[in-house]
Order: C-alpha cells, then structure tokens, then sequence
C-alpha cells in the first residue's frame, strides 16, 4: 500500500494556473496563422521540439498528458504522430483536419474528444469566436515527437527553422547551427507521402465521441449506498468502471483508457484503489480527492485542474459543489482495471443487496455463489 505525504499530494496537483505555455514548441512556430499557438506539457514532455519546455510533472505514466490553446483562426499544421493522440475539447470550436493535403474536415465542440490514428497527418484550427482550449492524451512514455508535412517543413526553412534528428527545434535567427543534411529531418518524400493511410470522415466518426454520444451509467460496487451512485461514459478501451453493460466506442490500443466520470451534488465514489497510475482532468470545479486509507490527505480540483494518483494508493472521489461535476479519467494500460474498494464499502454494498461477480462487474449478491475451488 502506497500513501501519500501532503507534500507527495501537492505535487502531483497540477493546477491550471501552474501550466506554462511555450510558443516556439514547433517547427511552425513563426508561419503567419500559426505563430500564436501555445504548448503545454502537463504530464510528460509530448511532442514539444522545444529545449525549454516546462514539463510539470515529467514522472512516466506510460501516456503523455498536454494541451493546445490558440486564438481564433490560429492553425497547428499538418503532422504525423508515431502513438495515440486523443483531443479533449474543453472549450471553443475546432475544425481537425486529416489527410495528406488535410481534406477531410470534422469540426467539434466543447464536450467532444477525438481519437486521430497513428501515421496519418493531421492538424487543426481554432474555428470559433474566443480562444480555444483541447487537453491532449498522447501514448506511451516516448512519443518519438512527430512529422511536419513536408510544405510545411520547406516553409520553414525560409526563417531560418530546422528540425534536428533528435527531433528537437533549431532556429537560426537565435543563433542556432544548422546542422549538415544527416542532422535534420528532411521533407517526406512524395512516395511516402502516398503510402500513408486513407482515413474516410465515416471511418474517422467511429473515432469521435461527442458530449451527446456519451452514455453515462452507474458505474460502482457502490451504487446502492447512500450519497454514491457515480457514473461512468467509456470513451476508449477498458477501464475502471464495474458495470458490464459498459462498452466504449474506442477500443483500439492506445497505452491508456479513457472515461469521464459523472458527479451528482453530494455524490462520492467511495474508497478504492487500482494498480495503474490514474489521471484526473476536471471539466468542473468542485471535486475531492481524499488520499490515503484514512483520507487523511486531501486535493481540491479546481475547473480544469490535473490530478495524479499514483497506483496502490486508496482515494475516494466527492462532489464538494452544488453543481453536477464531470471529471476525464485516465489510467495506464489498455487491459481493464478493476477496483478494490475498502472491506466496508464492501460490506455495505452486500447488505444493500449488490456485490462483484468473479467477473468484477457489479451483480445481485443473492444469485452468487460460492465457488470451493475459488
């Protein structure tokens, strides 16, 4: 069992007013219509080209978690990325583009996330009337950064701008050596170009889960107890919730799983802990993490904060608010996660009727049986 000091707790609180943006993370940094983006790097560097990036977490969680926020009209321009890259939209309109020469369009709003396959270009733009805000979920430890489009690439070099072969960025307008030709990423050949994945805007919907996709349900062992009940909407893969009649509409492997999670005004998920390392976003302000088997340790996310719990360590979720809360829930591994609540929820859940099956999804305990070979 892992707890955690008030310190320990403090610093894996990343708070919105911690982030620290970069605008010079990307080789198009300085192309008119892009030069305003800013880059952030939450939990893991991402894919950021810049040497001074502020990463505020740089622990490994097996995924990376960033964010993109840009102006109206700004554009990220088209680009490859080798993992999982999954948009979180907390506000604005986005037009994502895909594609070779980015012709196929989708355009999502607050509430959605979007799933863009691996090796195939893409990039986006802040399409609506105020600045725009997308979390950003990218697989693995080592992303292995990313592929400009090659237009985009040559452009570049017209300021002076290089990608070295490290994937890190160079700027000879600061002073920066350019490297000889070994040394720097060069444009993707036209025949690579066309032996990229073909990615149609039906398969892609298959992909998208909007806010009126998501189908919240019960999610909990818990469920029947008083002042519980929490719900689940799946997004991608396997992952913590107990209710079998759960599916998520994503369920290629990403390295990680995705779900939000729903409070009611004075609703909890009572204590339990998982293995895997566990992100929280939160959407809402309003909710509690109260660590540790005591609950002795306490983190209050504000809207849009980031929460990291490491595995093993016990925690129970509230709804502090008056207002219904949404958080996003991450946690490592594409296989499914199953929660160990405290002996005396565990209890409770049993005498309101309910327990887990050997399945670990949530069933009338009076229909169990007990296995002697278990």
């Amino acid at each position: 069992m892992t707890h955690l000091s008030p310190e320990d707790a403090s610093k894996r609180h990343v708070r919105r007013a911690d982030y620290v943006s970069c605008t010079v993370a990307f080789i198009d940094c300085k192309k008119p219509g892009s030069h305003l983006k800013e880059n952030y790097s939450i939990i893991g560097p991402g894919v950021s080209s810049a040497a001074d990036q502020v990463v505020n977490l740089p622990e490994p969680h097996g995924f990376n978690i960033g964010a993109a926020a840009m102006p109206n009209g700004i554009t990220n321009n088209l680009h490859i990325h080798f993992t999982a890259e999954v948009f979180m939209n907390f506000r604005g309109e986005w037009t994502f583009r895909w594609g070779s020469k980015g012709e196929n369009e989708f355009v999502g709003h607050e509430g959605d996330i979007l799933s863009v396959p691996t090796w195939i270009f893409r990039g986006f733009t802040n399409t609506g009337a105020d600045d725009g805000w997308l979390f950003t979920c990218l697989g693995g430890d080592n992303t292995g950064g990313v592929i400009f489009h090659p237009e985009i690439i040559r452009e570049a070099a017209q300021y002076g701008l290089y990608i070295s072969s490290e994937n890190m960025l160079i700027d000879t307008a600061r002073g920066d050596e350019k490297p000889g030709e070994d040394g720097v990423i060069a444009p993707m050949a036209d025949a690579d170009v066309a032996r990229l994945r073909e990615w149609t805007p039906e398969q892609m919907r298959k992909r998208i889960v909007t806010e009126a996709d998501r189908d919240f349900r019960p999610a909990f062992l818990d469920r029947g107890l008083t002042g519980c009940g929490a719900e689940i909407a799946p997004v991608i893969g396997p992952g913590i919730t107990q209710n079998r009649d759960h599916a998520a509409p994503i369920t290629n492997p990403h390295g990680f799983s995705l779900e939000w999670l729903r409070l009611a005004p004075g609703q909890q998920v009572s204590r339990f802990r998982i293995p895997e390392k566990m992100v929280l976003i939160a959407r809402h302000g309003g909710a509690r993490i109260e660590l540790n088997e005591t609950g002795d340790v306490a983190v209050d996310l504000g809207a849009w904060d980031t929460c990291s719990v490491p595995g093993d360590v016990w925690r129970r979720i509230r709804n502090t608010s008056d207002h219904t809360v949404e958080l996003v829930l991450i946690a490592s591994g594409d296989h499914r996660k199953r929660p160990e609540f405290a002996k005396e929820v565990v209890a409770m859940a049993d005498v309101a009727g309910l327990a887990l099956d050997a399945g670990g999804f949530v069933a009338p305990a009076h229909l169990l049986p007990v296995y002697k070979f278990a």
